[in-house]
């Protein structure tokens, strides 16, 4: 399951976009460190693909992949030395996959700002300053205690060490890890170090109502720093989550030109920065289920993410893309038509294709 931190300055919108993603009803107040314990909310990830699958299949009922989400507390400056909730904040950002990053844009007076104006491009700085220097310190101790390992010859050791100076370099000059490469002669190297900026990155833009595209301020420093960015009002989409309704939400989205619902928006952009794919297994009777998988990974590593022991007992693959079997009217339409095919371990999988692993045991 993948997990996604909410982060930024208090009473940027964390909350209320927290609300509109799971409905979960978290606390909204108008006042810093409303949150204190991240709230979590576990989530389904529709996809429409899979509705036309179950039922071309006959399928029983469908099992949706989810996605987590933590609302995280507002940060301050200050907190990699502590300050406000700092330690608390960064211990929940390293347990997170990746971070939404919520940039106050909207211009709502009513709403108090810790710092007392609304400045998109300084608030991402504060947040981004804090994690680069919380990873500034860490590389710096992780570096000396490679460097002994280093200088005797180990080549591991010797690409770690190189690497991390490149980090530290790049911190130094205000860049976040992940604009730095590991190398192939290191591939722990990251997993050692975890650094809080090492996580891929989606900025949500939070902007006033009838806005839809990302400001500039936000969009150039996300295209600068390898990372996404879209923009949503996260009022008006926690308003329109609370409405319970999917097609008086739908009409009220139509009216107010808001094209996709909020949920969309942001978990496609958090899948597109892990670069996941999604594949289907369904059967007759059976529950069908949406799974998840980083692109590049092979029809192997997909029976792993159904089970352990399926993917122990690999024999074969019955691979067929979700429109190819939709198109032929099930499994048997399929293998008239060829479309059916058997694949072994190392088929790369497709996103949408609907997966039949053939395993021992």
């Amino acid at each position: 399951m993948m997990k996604v931190g909410l982060v930024g300055m208090p009473n940027a919108g964390k909350s209320s976009l927290f609300n509109a993603l799971s409905q979960a009803g978290a606390e909204a107040a108008n006042y810093p460190f409303t949150t204190i314990e991240p709230n979590v909310a576990t989530v389904p990830v529709k996809d429409p693909r899979m509705e036309q699958v179950a039922a071309t299949v006959g399928a029983s009922n469908i099992v949706w992949d989810t996605i987590e989400f933590h609302d995280i507390a507002g940060l301050v400056a200050g907190a990699s030395k502590g300050e406000g909730l700092g330690n608390k904040f960064l211990a929940n950002i390293r347990e997170c996959d990746a971070l939404l990053h919520v940039v106050r844009c909207h211009t709502d007076e009513n709403v108090i700002h810790p710092v007392g104006k609304v400045d998109p491009a300084a608030d991402i700085e504060t947040i981004e300053t804090e994690l680069l220097l919380a990873d500034l310190d860490s590389a710096e101790r992780r570096h000396s205690r490679v460097i002994r390992d280093a200088r005797s010859g180990d080549k591991v050791a010797v690409a770690e060490e190189q690497w991390l100076r490149q980090v530290i370099e790049a911190l130094q000059a205000g860049k976040p890890a992940r604009t730095v490469p590991v190398p192939a002669a290191a591939p722990d190297a990251a997993r050692n170090l975890y650094p809080l900026t090492g996580k891929p990155v989606l900025f949500v833009a939070n902007v006033n109502e009838g806005e839809d595209a990302v400001p500039s301020v936000v969009a150039d420093h996300a295209a600068a720093t390898g990372a996404g960015a879209v923009a949503i009002s996260s009022r008006i989409e926690a308003d329109l989550a609370d409405m319970g309704d999917d097609e008086e939400a739908d009409a009220m989205r139509e009216e107010l030109g808001i094209g996709d619902s909020g949920l969309h928006r942001v978990v496609n952009g958090a899948f597109g920065l892990l670069r996941l794919i999604a594949f289907f297994t369904a059967g007759e009777g059976k529950p069908a289920q949406t799974w998840h998988l980083r692109e590049g990974l092979t029809a192997w590593h997909a029976a792993g993410e159904i089970h352990s022991d399926i993917q122990k007992g690999f024999v074969r693959a019955e691979v067929i893309g979700w429109e190819a079997l939709v198109e032929a009217g099930g499994y048997s339409g399929g293998r008239d038509k060829g479309t059916l095919r058997l694949e072994g371990r190392d088929y790369l999988m497709k996103d949408g294709d609907v997966l039949t692993v053939k395993h021992t045991g």
